[in-house]
């Protein structure tokens, strides 16, 4: 009888163990559908509010909630999931689901960012449909509602992005981290914040004052995408989990390398990539006149192997709304001939290579490191 006793309790302390991994693997494994039902449960509350303030009211909020829900990897929740996991973080924890919740505002920052974005750029598409400004300018017009339909567009963007920043910040306190956990995130929060907002106005200055040095590029990509789309991510989750400076210090140079190595591989894929695998016109960084790290190469390489007509005709190019596709046909196969092609290929690898180096040096907790690394590959790879 002892013996049977024994039998049954290592029996089930081996399927207590199991449903122990399985929850494990479940969790890490759906992690992208457990952060959109996150999202999608907070933002049928702030539907219900809206309700109670008008119908009307109603519509612009779904159509943030279209943003937001809408097709997306949602890397920002998965690189601060991982952060906190790699700082020992457990699915099984009693603080998972809070963890989830706080590490899911993150997506409507990045709604935000596009929404203000694509305004202030004049994206006229995103992910294949309509921007904000557009849909809305569109709305005005269909209704023959009074004063111009851009400018209405343009209104409603601005306050639905405002409203997905305020939003996040809702989101974050409204999640169920305990108080030190949400002090020590509040600090990052605060940072990541200034970061994007900074970021956003150094680019809308560099098309304005046609600054077109490499660095002010780069410093660009790290403040406008790097900071917010994976180096304060990850940090986040470390400072919910409490860790270290030592792990804090190594997720932050992994975060701004595999960041800026993100923005270089978008930026290749907005001049050659295929619109309908981007959601975009190719080109539109050229016609909205962004000062990529990929033009300035072009444009440095120009100049020094005294190409005038090449240069001549970048400078011309850039910022200008009216090229056509033989144009931009053009301007790629120059870019090629100068190698800013290979020059930018040659920076992600770089960025790869050094963010990698700087994880493998970090002390981090199972399957974390994995995991890091395949999204670094995600960030980096992605295809035309």
């Amino acid at each position: 009888m002892a013996q049977g006793n024994a039998t049954r309790g290592a029996r089930t302390r081996i399927l207590g163990g199991l449903a122990e991994d399985q929850q494990v693997h479940a969790l890490d494994e759906n992690l992208r559908a457990e952060v959109h039902h996150e999202l999608a449960a907070f933002l049928q509350i702030k539907r219900d509010e809206a309700a109670h303030i008008d119908q009307q009211f109603v519509a612009a909020v779904d159509s943030l909630s279209d943003v937001v829900l809408g097709p997306g990897k949602r890397l920002r929740p998965t690189f601060a999931w991982w952060g906190w996991r790699g700082a020992g973080g457990s699915p099984v924890d009693p603080q998972a689901r809070a963890v989830l919740q706080a590490v899911s505002s993150l997506e409507l920052i990045h709604a935000c960012a596009l929404v203000h974005d694509d305004l202030m750029d004049g994206s006229t598409t995103r992910r294949g449909a309509p921007t904000t400004h557009v849909d809305f300018a569109a709305q005005h017009r269909a209704a023959g509602w009074l004063g111009t339909p851009e400018r209405f567009g343009a209104a409603t963007a601005i306050l639905l992005g405002d409203m997905a920043l305020a939003w996040a910040d809702d989101m974050l306190r409204g999640s169920d981290l305990w108080p030190d956990q949400l002090h020590r995130a509040h600090a990052v929060w605060q940072a990541m914040r200034t970061e994007v907002l900074a970021g956003q106005y150094l680019d809308v200055l560099t098309q304005a004052s046609g600054d077109e040095a490499p660095e002010t590029a780069l410093r660009i990509d790290r403040y406008k995408t790097a900071a917010y789309t994976v180096e304060r991510p990850l940090h986040l989750g470390a400072a919910i989990a409490g860790a270290g400076p030592a792990l804090v210090h190594a997720y932050r140079r992994f975060g701004a390398d595999i960041g800026i190595a993100f923005q270089l591989r978008d930026d290749l894929l907005g001049m050659f990539g295929d619109p309908r695998v981007t959601g975009k016109p190719a080109g539109d960084d050229l016609r909205e006149g962004k000062r990529t790290l990929l033009l300035a190469c072009g444009l440095r390489a120009a100049d020094d192997k005294r190409q005038t007509g090449a240069a001549e005709l970048l400078r011309r190019v850039i910022g200008n709304p009216q090229v056509d596709e033989n144009t931009v046909t053009e301007i790629r196969e120059l870019l090629i001939e100068l190698g800013a092609v290979t020059e930018v290929e040659r920076r992600i690898t770089t960025l790869t290579n050094s963010a990698l180096g700087s994880l493998r040096a970090a002390d981090l907790a199972d399957p974390a490191g994995a995991r890091l690394t395949e999204l670094a590959a995600l960030a980096t790879c992605r295809v035309r």
